[in-house]
């Protein structure tokens, strides 16, 4: 793709749309510095370009340089406009002001500090996850203060850039894990930043897991492996910038889980993948990647995951791969069940003998739509191991809307996952000396995993962070995964179309395992969060991946 563009700027030098282009192919590869050089020639050529403009305030606010993402932010809200998919990106513009100057606040504070969750008003994280208009958001949440005033709390130094040996280190080990979460399957661009995020985050995870495992392990502290019932509650928000509340705007105090996953004394399977959701959230600030259950009432009415395979004529690059396991999968469903759901949620009997034939052979999305007449939805299976003799199900895997009562079902099965893990592991003495042991771990870790991408609890990113939380177990347990994932193969995709964990687990243990190799290196690392202890110093550590 950039041959090709290089050779259309071969033919004419002036055509805007063609720096446009490789600014995006830049940009979705993690090199936001040169995007920058693109969007920038592409904005001499055509000064209005909202497109170029809010782009290259997006990479301007990754790397750190807020100054000059704010003021590109502004020229977005400025510009007059002349359709409504240019005004959806200026909506973008105000939200992603308001999180820049959020991010430069806590720059020189520790990474504990940049909390989004927590800190930002739950009606703000709803508008901005929904691309709404904002000025309901304007007239009822406070705002951020300017940036000159953010910039007194924080800025990024020169010297967040220089590495030390240790740190160096690091970051090359992050780069050799991160790889791992690659794709190999078409429209999944390799990004170099978004590596060095999981790597980094996978570490981190393995460092504050090992710790905690170490703590259980202890006779002494046995008792902890009794089960518990870590109650979090459901939209606690400790106010700060974006806030309907001042009580604590600003507040340099760490949350109960903060410090909870800073001693490693006590960790739930929510702390552990929180810390990949903070990485994710701030290697690409543009994506507003939050935890659903921290959005506004509209939680309660579902909120979740909606990924199209197909809209219209057009075929999704990403996904369409699936799109006959997805077909076939609704098709036994609709044959098993003998009813869809219609948009109302009303059921719709398929119980003619003719419509059943219909569905049994037909190839295509429209022939089932022909078969029942309406739109229409099918749950997917998804077995309990929490509760037991029961069954659990989501929104056909496409559209996962996640509400207060699907929350605590799904809370109740991560919860059993996680303490299944730490059963595993810590109950033998020594598991990394037991095949069987580490085989349970393992095991125990997919299935973990399984639930995580059939609850889908984040606005996005969960496919992502469910991996890198996979990467870090394992890790923690003593076990590098050497393997990539293998051609055509999307593991979220996978749990989601496998009715049990069982299915799953054994999807992905033919390639999975046999690159599972004992080792001893988390020991040789840095301390993530000693390494990288200030919001600052990791937006340095992610920019510098940019060479």
């Amino acid at each position: 793709m950039l041959d090709n563009l290089e050779k259309v700027l071969q033919i004419d030098s002036r055509f805007s749309k063609a720096y446009h282009l490789r600014g995006i192919l830049y940009h979705g590869m993690g090199r936001h510095r040169s995007a920058i050089k693109e969007l920038s020639t592409a904005l001499t050529l055509d000064a209005s370009s909202i497109e170029c403009l809010y782009l290259r305030a997006s990479c301007h606010h990754a790397i750190g340089e807020y100054k000059a993402a704010i003021k590109d932010y502004d020229d977005v809200l400025d510009l007059e406009l002349d359709s409504m998919d240019k005004f959806v990106l200026q909506c973008l513009a105000f939200y992603q002001k308001e999180i820049a100057l959020y991010t430069a606040s806590k720059a020189n504070l520790e990474f504990s500090q940049f909390n989004i969750d927590d800190d930002v008003d739950p009606l703000f994280k709803e508008y901005w996850c929904k691309r709404l208009h904002p000025k309901n958001v304007a007239e009822k949440v406070y705002r951020q203060p300017p940036l000159r005033i953010s910039l007194r709390s924080g800025r990024l130094n020169k010297q967040d850039f220089k590495f030390t040996k240790h740190q160096t280190s690091l970051l090359l080990a992050a780069d050799s894990i991160g790889k791992k979460i690659q794709y190999n399957c078409r429209g999944f661009l390799p990004n170099q930043r978004q590596y060095r995020m999981a790597g980094l985050a996978a570490i981190e995870i393995a460092q504050k897991v090992s710790k905690a495992w170490r703590f259980l392990r202890n006779p002494k502290n046995s008792a902890k492996l009794v089960r518990r019932r870590d109650k979090h509650n459901m939209s606690v928000n400790r106010g700060g910038y974006c806030s309907t509340s001042t009580l604590s705007a600003g507040s340099p105090t760490s949350s109960p889980s903060e410090e909870r996953v800073s001693s490693g004394i006590s960790l739930s399977w929510q702390d552990v993948y929180n810390i990949a959701v903070k990485w994710r959230q701030i290697s690409e600030p543009c994506d507003p990647v939050v935890w659903v259950n921290k959005l506004s009432e509209e939680f309660n009415s579902g909120f979740g995951s909606h990924t199209p395979l197909l809209l219209g004529q057009a075929k999704i690059v990403r996904y369409y791969p699936y799109y006959l396991r997805t077909l076939e999968a609704a098709k036994t469903i609709m044959l098993d069940l003998k009813y869809v759901n219609n948009a109302e949620d009303r059921a719709i009997f398929l119980t003619d003998i003719e419509k059943l034939k219909n569905i049994e052979v037909a190839s295509s999305c429209s022939d089932l739509y022909n078969v029942v007449g309406e739109t229409y939805w099918v749950a997917t299976r998804c077995d309990s191991i929490a509760f037991q003799g029961g069954k659990t199900g989501f929104d056909f895997a496409i559209r996962t809307p996640c509400t207060p009562s699907r929350w605590e079902e799904y809370q109740e099965e991560m919860t059993a996952a996680w303490e299944a893990i730490c059963e595993a592991y810590c109950s033998d003495p020594n598991p990394t000396r037991d095949s069987n042991a580490l085989d349970a771990v393992k095991a125990s870790i997919l299935r973990m995993t399984y639930y995580w991408y059939n609850f889908m609890p984040l606005s996005r990113g969960s496919s992502v962070v469910g991996y890198v939380v996979l990467l870090g177990l394992f890790l923690a347990a003593s076990m590098d995964v050497t393997a990539s994932i293998p051609p055509g193969v999307q593991v979220d995709w996978e749990a989601i179309l496998s009715p049990d964990p069982g299915t799953f687990v054994d999807a992905v243990k033919p390639w999975l395992y046999p690159s599972v190799k004992m080792s001893k290196s988390l020991k040789d690392y840095a301390d993530v969060s000693v390494a990288f202890g200030t919001t600052g110093s990791v937006v340095a550590a992610l920019t510098s991946a940019d060479t």
